[in-house]
Formats: C-alpha cells, structure tokens, sequence
C-alpha cells in the first residue's frame, strides 16, 4: 500500500487573492509615497552614469594612446635630430682642432721665416716617392717663385729646425726635392759638442737611420746617444749648423779605424708637410713672405 505525501501544498484562489492583494497594496503604497519613483531614479542615473563613465574611460584612453604614438613619433625624431647635430658638433670640433693645428704649425713657420737671416720661400708638399732609394719630394713653388736648383731645404717642427735636403729639379710651378734619407744624398756635417767633421748620408727611406761616416775611433769616448748631428756650412752646399739629426747607435769595427754612426732625423719626414726653401745669396726681407 503506497503512502500519500503529507506535505502536498497546493495554491488555493483564495490565497492567490490575498497575496495579489498584499503586493497590490504595497506597490500603491511605494507609489503614493515617491519612494518607488526615487528608486527608479537612482537605479537609471546609476546605470546611465557608469555607462558614461565607461564610454568616458574608453575615448579618453583612445585619446591618450593616439597622443602617446605622436608624442614617441616626436621624440623619435627629435632624437634622431640630436644625433645629428652631435655629429655636425663633433665634425665641427674635429675640423676646429685641425684648423687650429694647422694655424699654429703656418704661425710656427712664418716665425722661423720671418727669423732667418736669409730670403726664403715657404712651400708645401704636395707629393712623395716613397717606393724607392731614390725618393724625392714635390713642392707647389717653383721659378716663378724665386727658387733655383741646388737651393737648401729646411723645416721647423715641433719648435726644432732641421734639415730637409735641398732642390735638384725647378719647374716653372713647382719643384722636386732630394731629402737627405735618399742614398745619393751627401751631407757634410759635424758632431755639435765635439765638432768632429764627417760625412752623412740616407739609407733610402724615411723609415731607416741617416749614417754618418769618417769619425775616428779616438773620439768615441767623447761621444753620446743623443748628440746632435748639424750642418758644417763648408762647400756653400748647406747653411752653417742646421740640425740634421741625432746619434742612436755607435758600431766599432775593428777592421776599420773609423766609427760607424747610426742618426735619427730631426725632421719627422712621415709628418712633414710644409718646408721653407732657402737663397742663401740673397738676404731676408723680413716683411715679406712669399
């Protein structure tokens, strides 16, 4: 035998009426009070003002994105502008410093011009054999200039003067010079402190030592490393005690009575690059420099 549910509720009419009543009422209530109306107001405003809020948020942060790319499109540019101007600075600083050395090497030579007791001509290299033991240089001044063959070459550098050789070919523009490195240069020179006289002359390049020949071997204790080598002013060849260069080495042989004599050029001939052309048969003016 089933059993029957004793907790079968059913909703009667009667109790349908009564609630529909109660929620009837209170509705009427909430309406003839405002209080209801109220609610509704708020909800809406609530509602519309978070929409608005979140529309707001979305184009304000579109707006602040689109100007954030301009604004990094900008400093991109601004950058790249930045770095160009550094490197025009830098070439400008690069070109002043040049500028600088080179017045103050041209202010150097005129100084040693303007001081020579002898007129002379202020050239610049513009070319160099290099590639043999008979190497020359050129220089942009020639017989219309005033400069003849046979004409001593001198340069200062660094505050020193030296020797540079002397001119063996004049045209009409410019002129060819024999360094004294180059092997069919001779030079008569001395020895400064103990003015023993020899003879000096190139190994063929700028690279290797002057040698310097016919000092006796008696001497030897009398000289140094370091003692200057200079012009002996005799023949007319050179102008009187031009550096030419100073003793690195010292060889004895003992099968030759004299010493073997290693120099180091004054002039730095890798560097050189303005000389002073000298007529010793003319005197300077001192106001005028060709």
């Amino acid at each position: 035998m089933q059993k029957k549910n004793r907790f079968n509720f059913q909703l009667r009419f009667p109790e349908f009426f009564l609630i529909g009543l109660i929620l009837l009422s209170g509705v009427s209530l909430a309406f003839n009070s405002g209080g209801f109306v109220i609610s509704v107001k708020k909800i809406g405003f609530s509602i519309f003002s978070t929409v608005e809020k979140g529309i707001h948020f979305v184009i304000d942060g579109a707006v602040n994105t689109v100007h954030s790319v301009k604004e990094l499109s900008q400093l991109k540019k601004d950058y790249n502008d930045l770095v160009i101007k550094l490197e025009n600075y830098e070439q400008m600083q690069r070109t002043n410093a040049d500028i600088r050395k080179e017045n103050e090497r041209l202010r150097e030579q005129l100084d040693f011009s303007l001081s020579m007791d002898e007129k002379n001509i202020p050239a610049q290299i513009i070319s160099r054999d290099l590639d043999s033991a008979y190497s020359y240089l050129t220089i942009d001044k020639g017989t219309i200039n005033g400069i003849k063959k046979n004409m001593p070459v001198v340069a200062i550098q660094h505050g020193n003067r030296g020797l540079v050789g002397k001119v063996v070919q004049v045209g009409t523009f410019t002129s060819q010079i024999m360094p004294i490195y180059n092997i069919d240069n001779i030079v008569s020179a001395r020895i400064q402190n103990t003015r023993d006289l020899g003879l000096v002359n190139g190994l063929g390049s700028q690279d290797k030592p002057l040698n310097m020949q016919y000092i006796r071997k008696r001497v030897l204790d009398d000289l140094h490393y370091g003692d200057i080598i200079v012009t002996s002013g005799e023949n007319d060849n050179y102008m009187r005690d031009i550096p030419i260069g100073s003793i690195s080495k010292i060889t004895v042989l003992d099968y030759n009575s004299q010493l073997n004599i290693e120099l180091i050029p004054v002039i730095d001939f890798a560097r050189l690059e303005t000389v002073i052309v000298v007529n010793q048969k003319e005197l300077n003016d001192r106001t005028k420099v060709e």
